[in-house]
């Protein structure tokens, strides 16, 4: 009688905790970004979900991609059908290149701060560089909240 192999039964499977565990990523999480569709199960094991090793590398994008700044959805559309990473070279300009102008910013965000620290001023109110500062930090807080409204 010939042996009869079932492949399924030869590929190990992670379920979501030993998943969370290896990623670091909350089982919450898994379940959430499996409901989005960012990831997939294989099925169940009792009432475990079970995951394909390639999960891992997925998570290992997914964490890189939210690092950089995309959304979960501009995330998912860097995937195929088959959960292979499908990367768009130009979107990946424009993230490095907003990353760039983010760096600027936040330099110059740092050297005032350093400034207003060091102030000789009496008091930070009367430091110049201060009050810009603070006018910055008023505009930026506006314009963040008309973006949020818009979406």
């Amino acid at each position: 009688m010939p042996l009869q192999v079932n492949l399924r039964s030869i590929v190990e499977f992670l379920d979501i905790g030993t998943l969370s565990k290896q990623s670091g990523v909350p089982p919450s999480t898994l379940r959430y970004y499996e409901e989005i569709g960012l990831i997939q199960s294989v099925g169940r094991h009792g009432l475990r979900r079970q995951f394909d090793r390639p999960v891992v590398m997925q998570l290992a994008l997914i964490s890189l991609g939210k690092m950089a700044g995309f959304s979960l959805g501009e995330i998912k559309g860097m995937f195929a059908k088959d959960g292979s990473p499908q990367l768009s070279r130009p979107e990946l300009h424009l993230r490095a290149d907003a990353l760039d102008e983010q760096i600027r910013g936040l330099r110059r965000l740092r050297d005032a701060i350093r400034h207003v620290a060091d102030c000789p001023a009496e008091t930070h109110m009367e430091c110049p560089k201060f009050k810009r500062l603070m006018a910055f930090a008023s505009r930026s807080a506006s314009h963040h909240r008309q973006k949020d409204r818009a979406r």
